[in-house]
């Protein structure tokens, strides 16, 4: 049986669960997998945290180090986020030129941490327009069954909450102290199946869903970002219904990515 038919067959199925409130893995259409992130797990990191959202696991390390500002914001530091797929993390990817879906993550991760105002970036200047610390976020997908861009959000967010500043490596202050992390976001990503929306989806469902939207919250009760994924459309009434459900899962994920832990 060829790959087409197989995974036509698998999509009829899902479609038929969902139609029906039900998943393959037997979860509800508003329930997450298990959740867990584990900071401080690269300790050569300034900062660090591998989050797992069921099976997908994503690591994230926080480097920082002196560099100079743009020069069209000489009071501000820099932060820059990457996303990388290990081939060894799914079949689907392969060695090369960075695969499409690392860049849409890395941007939709970015993008959430800017729009938060994750970190108050004049905070990070030494020297006007010579000096200020550059912040790199690096997102590596271990393994990848579903949903990377909530897990590398929640690593993110995990490693940027537990950073350091290595004021003394470099010279700049007699002591390091922590980074100064102001805005808490969260991503919840939603797929369409059918006429039914589901959270958390898994691998299989992210195969086979007919639309994708993301949605990023802080703490203080805004949507700081949105994404929308694949073909399919979304109407007003499901977007604001995402929405709701987004918050309803904002404060429970941003209190495992902020203290470390499990839902399970």
């Amino acid at each position: 049986m060829s790959d087409e038919v197989t995974a036509e067959i698998l999509t009829t199925h899902l479609l038929d669960l969902a139609a029906h409130g039900k998943r393959l893995d037997g979860r509800g259409i508003d329930e997450y997998r298990p959740v867990s992130i584990e900071p401080g797990f690269v300790s050569t990191a300034d900062g660090s945290a591998l989050a797992r959202i069921g099976s997908t696991a994503v690591l994230c390390g926080i480097k920082l180090e002196p560099g100079k500002p743009f020069p069209d914001t000489p009071n501000a530091g820099v932060l820059t986020t990457n996303a990388e797929l290990v081939p060894l993390s799914n079949s689907m990817f392969e060695p090369g030129p960075p695969h499409p879906r690392a860049i849409e993550v890395s941007r939709v991760i970015d993008r959430a941490i800017r729009a938060a105002e994750t970190i108050d970036l004049t905070k990070l200047c030494v020297t006007p327009g010579e000096k200020s610390w550059v912040c790199y976020t690096d997102v590596h997908v271990l393994d990848h069954s579903g949903n990377l861009i909530d897990a590398g959000m929640l690593a993110a967010l995990g490693a940027l909450t537990h950073a350091t500043m290595p004021n003394r490596r470099f010279g700049i202050a007699d002591a390091d102290a922590p980074l100064d992390v102001q805005h808490f976001p969260v991503e919840c990503t939603f797929v369409r199946l059918g006429e039914t929306i589901v959270v958390d989806p898994s691998f299989e469902e992210e195969q086979g869903a007919q639309g994708r939207i993301t949605i990023a919250t802080d703490e203080s009760g805004r949507v700081v970002a949105m994404q929308k994924g694949l073909i399919g459309a979304f109407s007003p009434d499901d977007v604001k219904a995402v929405v709701e459900r987004a918050f309803a899962h904002g404060d429970r994920l941003r209190a495992i990515a902020r203290q470390g832990g499990s839902s399970a």
